[in-house]
């Protein structure tokens, strides 16, 4: 029967796996990417046309009289009723759904590591006792990077839902009063601005890993044995 000890054990072995080998390999991994054709693409490359195409003008004026006064479910001042897109479904950006793709298993993929990371030094924790408490401290201190660290980078997936929804929104817009121009120059800001996120969001992701792997190889001695400690010693 599995006990409370061999699960600790387990995830023991799994941290410092991580801290040997695990980490460096991602950094190195993340690094590669990040070099790669795909983050390195001219803003202008990113540009994907809407396929919603711009109707010609209605010209009330060149009505028959008897037409003037009947309702037209087309004209509004809510814009027009848009029951079907002519072009058929209007796709994604393929340039930003790919980075998606590419980015979001490394987003999964720290938040787990850094839980395994956060437990394991959970675990080291002594008893609380009164003075000799500096090698603690180094333990609060690290736990507190690798806490951030979870919680910031679980954000990331947030910003990849609200940019969807974002531009969902604008797209609906653009297809009820396909003659503002504005609509679709948002469309094209809004995924040069999500390009940029994405490049910036494996950066922060490569960056985060480095910081981690910094500050526990650093302090190793004072995380896995905080007791005895000298007082003249501090964190990194």
């Amino acid at each position: 029967m599995r006990t409370v000890q061999n699960y600790k054990d387990e995830v023991k072995a799994q941290a410092e796996e991580l801290l040997r080998k695990g980490i460096p390999e991602s950094i190195l991994k993340l690094n590669k990417i990040l070099d790669a054709p795909q983050f390195k693409t001219r803003v202008i490359e990113v540009k994907q046309d809407i396929n919603i195409p711009i109707p010609d003008p209605i010209i009330l004026n060149d009505l028959p009289p008897a037409k003037k006064t009947k309702f037209d479910n087309s004209i509004s001042k809510d814009g027009t009723r848009v029951l079907i897109f002519p072009s058929g479904a209007i796709p994604p950006n393929k340039h930003i759904t790919d980075l998606m793709d590419i980015i979001k298993p490394h987003i999964r993929k720290l938040v787990e590591d850094a839980i395994v990371i956060k437990m394991w030094i959970s675990f080291m924790v002594p008893k609380i006792e009164d003075g000799n408490n500096f090698g603690v401290s180094v333990q609060e201190d690290t736990l507190g990077e690798v806490q951030s660290c979870e919680s910031e980078t679980s954000s990331y997936s947030e910003q990849i839902t609200r940019y969807l929804i974002t531009r969902a929104k604008l797209i609906s817009k653009i297809a009820k009063y396909p003659h503002v121009e504005d609509y679709r120059r948002a469309v094209q800001e809004l995924d040069e601005k999500e390009y940029f996120s994405m490049w910036l969001t494996l950066s922060e992701i490569r960056n985060r890993y480095c910081t981690l792997h910094d500050v526990i190889s650093k302090n190793i001695e004072k995380i896995k044995k905080p007791r005895p400690s000298n007082a003249g010693e501090s964190l990194y």
